[in-house]
């Protein structure tokens, strides 16, 4: 990458950070894909429409997936220039656009969540430590649908008594207040009188908290003490348990958006795929015209 394209390159991921809070893993993720297109069409900064036409066939070989991240990074980016007056045109939209199916996300069903607290509560029953913790972040995954480096970085003092919601900071470092159940509450308090004092962290770990590795073999081992095969529960499948079975329950799109923390209604949405015979159920009983059929 030419000296130009850097500087073009730094000045564009300053904005992203400054002005859409994207996270460091973000921009260097935009960093990379924006260096791999200079180095297959040379001068980025003054790419043409027909340059970036070439690119389709270049990556002929990668995921759709792939394509499409960095076609995005590329359309942001020649966004920004032109925004900034940096160039007078915008060439992206020569750049290939591959169809993505989200995937549908793994779920547990009720039941089986229902048995990794009852085992979990039966550990923790016992006093031990270890079980105090584990009921406690089972109770916050599946209780408040929270991300798992959001759960694992909670301050010690995030969840007091009588305090129904805790404020999170999640991606783009973007706050939000997510609610807290009272068996979270109760699961908390009862792990903060037994765990070790004088550390800032909610689950601390040698010298910082929790990582997120840990937290994915604490909830695996969780589930197969539970009768559940280990390699279908993840932290993030618990999230996703969460925000399905609220919408089972006649929980608002909208309020699951918000409760999850995600800024585009469209990511929330694949919920309604997963739930589908709920949603059919709902038409058939609830449509006036239903109704009026009776």
């Amino acid at each position: 990458m030419t000296p130009d394209d850097r500087a073009l390159v730094d000045r564009f991921l300053d904005m992203m950070a400054a002005e859409a809070g994207s996270s460091r893993h973000t921009l260097a993720a935009y960093r990379n894909d924006l260096e791999r297109a200079a180095e297959a069409i040379g001068l980025l900064g003054e790419a043409s429409a027909d340059d970036l036409s070439k690119l389709g066939a270049q990556w002929a070989e990668l995921a759709p997936s792939t394509v499409a991240r960095r076609s995005a990074a590329l359309r942001r980016f020649f966004g920004f220039l032109v925004d900034d007056g940096l160039r007078k045109d915008d060439p992206s939209a020569t750049l290939p656009r591959p169809r993505l199916q989200r995937p549908l996300p793994r779920i547990l069903d009720a039941d089986e969540v229902q048995r990794m607290f009852e085992a979990a509560e039966d550990r923790a029953a016992s006093g031990e430590l270890i079980a105090l913790r584990n009921l406690a972040l089972l109770e916050l995954l599946y209780g408040s649908g929270l991300r798992a480096s959001e759960l694992v970085s909670l301050p010690r003092g995030a969840v007091r008594a009588g305090q129904p919601f805790l404020m999170v900071r999640g991606k783009g470092s973007k706050e939000r207040l997510v609610p807290i159940s009272s068996r979270a509450e109760r699961a908390v308090a009862r792990w903060m009188e037994a765990m070790p004092g004088g550390r800032p962290w909610l689950f601390p770990s040698g010298k910082t908290h929790l990582s997120r590795v840990r937290l994915f073999q604490i909830v695996r081992a969780m589930a197969a003490d539970a009768g559940i095969a280990p390699e279908r529960v993840s932290p993030h499948v618990l999230r996703h348990a969460f925000a399905t079975h609220l919408l089972s329950g006649g929980a608002d799109l909208r309020v699951l958006q918000s409760l999850l923390g995600h800024a585009d209604i469209a990511t929330t949405q694949i919920y309604t795929h997963v739930d589908s015979a709920r949603l059919v159920e709902l038409v058939n009983t609830r449509h006036p015209l239903a109704m009026r059929g009776r």
